[in-house]
């Protein structure tokens, strides 16, 4: 199976040869084992089920939180030859009701749902008319109350297994403790406990936490030397993404802001224009960035403390996913720490 899984890999993904760890999670799917992988931000999670599903016979059903991972990753398949497509709120009854048909008929291999659909009557139905490999959960933290971003519909994943009882289930997230691998475990119903997981380290991102007052002009000696990638800056109030964005742009820097009271077509539109280079730092509390994957972040700047460490890591593992070198900062004053 490993010969057929490289080809896939090379064929529709143009990688020679799997990362560390990553065929040895692709093999334990193929097995028909429920599966936990702990990758770090921009580790190649959706490889790892990607893969599998395309060297199985029937269709891959994906459970993310994110309509724009799913519109992103959809869209990435189907560049790459594979028929995909996603449900999610805002779509058309009958868009919805095509996909749920082509699902069924076999004339997909991947659909990207929320956890919120999966108790609908009519997704339950179409359920029942697919042949599924491989039921896949994504950000699969949120599952464990004790994970940093509990959403309660995630509990219902167990429920639907018993329509599809020889479905092994994969799950992938980028942090957890050690009690939330075995929530996690325990929440989606696993047979036994089956974990592969990689070291947190990237060794092309250093880490730097420097204490200054002047937060501003560090800020702009640092986008002044940034000749190629682009920057995200997070703050922790709505308010102040505007003041520093256009601070900024002052200054000579391109840059825009992002946060979750601005209405869903002026975030996509400043997310769009961010993705494509077209503007180069995005200034952002914590509703930007999940499911991004942007591979030329070279610097994550933390303008405010986070929350915590799980928050710290998830924002920070934003930088450098081409793998080139690239840099976190975390500016604090003695206000802060108060």
């Amino acid at each position: 199976m490993s010969e057929l899984t490289r080809d896939i890999l090379l064929r529709y993904w143009g990688y020679p040869s799997f990362r560390p760890l990553q065929e040895d999670i692709v093999d334990s799917v193929i097995e028909g084992k429920d599966t936990l992988a702990l990758l770090p931000t921009g580790g190649g999670k959706s490889i790892c089920f990607q893969v599998p599903a395309m060297a199985m016979e029937g269709i891959c059903i994906v459970i993310t939180p994110l309509i724009s991972l799913m519109k992103d990753q959809v869209m990435h398949l189907k560049k790459n030859g594979i028929p995909a497509a996603a449900i999610f709120s805002g779509m058309h009854r009958s868009e919805i009701e095509v996909a749920y048909n082509q699902a069924a008929f076999g004339m997909l291999k991947f659909l990207y749902v929320s956890p919120e659909r999966l108790m609908t009557d009519a997704f339950i139905e179409a359920l029942k008319k697919m042949k599924v490999n491989l039921l896949a959960v994504d950000e699969s933290h949120c599952i464990s109350q004790w994970g940093y971003d509990f959403r309660p519909p995630y509990l219902k994943i167990a429920e639907i297994r018993r329509y599809i009882p020889n479905t092994p289930v994969m799950a992938l997230t980028a942090t957890a403790t050690p009690k939330v691998v075995e929530d996690i475990q325990y929440r989606l119903g696993f047979k036994r406990s089956n974990v592969f997981q990689t070291s947190y380290e990237r060794k092309n991102v250093t880490y730097n936490v420097i204490h200054e007052a002047d937060k501003f002009g560090l800020m702009q000696r640092l986008f002044s030397r940034m000749n190629s990638g682009s920057g995200i800056v997070y703050v922790r109030s709505r308010k102040r993404t505007k003041m520093i964005a256009e601070w900024l742009q002052s200054v000579g820097t391109s840059s825009t802001y992002y946060h979750a009271g601005l209405d869903a077509k002026t975030r996509d539109g400043r997310q769009q224009q961010w993705m494509e280079g077209k503007i180069k730092v995005m200034v952002a509390t914590n509703a930007f960035g999940m499911g991004i994957d942007k591979p030329d972040v070279a610097y994550v700047l933390h303008y405010s403390i986070p929350l915590n460490l799980e928050h710290y890591y998830q924002e920070a593992g934003r930088a450098g996913r081409n793998g080139e070198p690239a840099e976190c900062m975390l500016y604090f004053a003695e206000a802060d720490v108060a």
